[in-house]
């Protein structure tokens, strides 16, 4: 089998992480298969980088930012190749430029355009375990360039997709995807599967294993994926097209996003293009809306309640204050997302009201409710968070 594997930044963190690392290497290749390491920057290099950049300023040119955080994954990679080398085994390592990532031109945000795997298949031809760099990819013009937050995941399914390898495994500290958080329901299963769908849902409602750009790349490019512990022996959880799952759950997993503000607006003018007026300003800032609520106008006026990331909660109020759409504006940053998960649900009915029926037997209020094919997800009180993800991971029987 033709195997890449992805090292977080936890997993290379130290040089007895790394030394480790290589061991778990050694194994995939004494088992006969040809391996791609993708690796992280050591966990907090890349923080420590962007402090000394702000040493001198707090707007450091994004070019110069380039050059300086891809330097993290480059240490990493040259380490655990010549980690490899001492046990007597060959590797070379590459930066994002030699093994052929080319990237659009958006400097600390940079997305793949190309792969030219030239290289790394004549290295591995030679027999070698080759090791490259994540995060990073060179511009059509020869500049260096980063890929973002999680970036190297990006890297591993890009290269996973070009060289058609048979499964990239994201080995970072934890055992896999669980059925929700197990700091919050210590009842939590892991999934031995889950279908691209399912785990963009997850991603996007703040579940950190996976970044969602990753997993819309191995949709896309029909990657199989496996994340999973690289401080055990334990099996991971497959990401995979959901045709390749034979039992589908009803229900996958629940997931709490807190990274939650909701707005409301009362007496806005009951017109058409008010809500546009609203939104575009918003979009024009880069503030991602999720949730949209209008009621039935009534007098000519009208109410409209939305959500926005807590962390965009103080832009919001700025463009809110500027448009003047509404006398009376409502912000509340106490609040969180609770949603239920399963591509089961296509097939289904009943879900919705299983759901509302248990937030409504623990006296937990629903303020917002939004629905897609495999997903229901509802705006609660902040301090009511985790008991309805305990509560409704119980009535899903996620716990058996």
């Amino acid at each position: 089998m033709l195997i890449v594997q992805k090292y977080g930044g936890t997993s290379v963190g130290t040089l007895e992480r790394i030394d480790e690392v290589a061991k778990r290497v050694i194994k995939t290749i004494e088992a006969g298969h040809n391996v791609v390491i993708v690796v992280s920057a050591m966990s907090g290099e890349t923080n420590k980088l962007t402090e000394y950049a702000k040493y001198f300023t707090q707007t450091p040119q994004k070019r110069e930012m380039d050059l300086l955080l891809s330097s993290g994954e480059r240490v990493t990679s040259s380490l655990l190749a010549i980690a490899l080398q001492s046990k007597g085994y060959k590797a070379v390592a590459l930066t994002g430029r030699q093994a052929g990532i080319y990237t659009d031109e958006v400097h600390t945000g940079a997305r793949i355009d190309k792969i030219d795997t030239k290289k790394i298949n004549t290295y591995l031809q030679e027999g070698n375990i080759v090791v490259v760099a994540g995060f990073q990819g060179i511009t059509n013009n020869g500049e260096v360039s980063t890929l973002g937050r999680g970036g190297s995941d990006l890297s591993a399914v890009a290269i996973a997709g070009s060289i058609t390898a048979d499964i990239c495994e994201i080995y970072t500290d934890v055992d896999g995807i669980y059925t929700t958080d197990p700091r919050i329901e210590p009842k939590a299963k892991k999934l031995n599967k889950i279908s691209y769908d399912e785990m963009l849902e997850f991603a996007s409602l703040g579940a950190k294993v996976l970044q969602n750009r990753s997993v819309e790349l191995a949709k896309k490019l029909n990657v199989n994926l496996i994340t999973r512990s690289s401080f055990n022996e334990n099996e991971g959880t497959l990401i995979t097209k959901e045709e390749n799952i034979m039992e589908k759950p009803l229900v996958s997993g629940i997931a709490l996003d807190k990274n939650q503000a909701r707005v409301t607006l009362r007496g806005v003018k009951d017109e058409p293009g008010i809500a546009a007026k609203i939104f575009n300003k918003l979009a024009h800032e880069h503030i991602n809306v999720d949730m949209i609520i209008q009621n039935i106008g009534l007098d000519g006026v009208t109410n409209l309640g939305f959500t926005v990331p807590e962390n965009e909660l103080e832009e919001t109020k700025k463009v809110m204050n500027k448009i003047n759409a509404s006398k009376i504006i409502d912000f509340d940053p106490n609040v969180v997302k609770v949603s239920v998960v399963g591509v089961g649900m296509k097939s289904h009915s009943g879900v919705a009201s299983k759901a509302f029926d248990t937030l409504a037997k623990e006296n937990i209020n629903i303020q917002m409710i939004s629905t897609s094919e495999i997903k229901v997800s509802m705006i609660v009180d902040e301090k009511y968070g985790e008991l309805a993800v305990r509560s409704l991971h119980s009535a899903y029987n996620l716990d058996k």
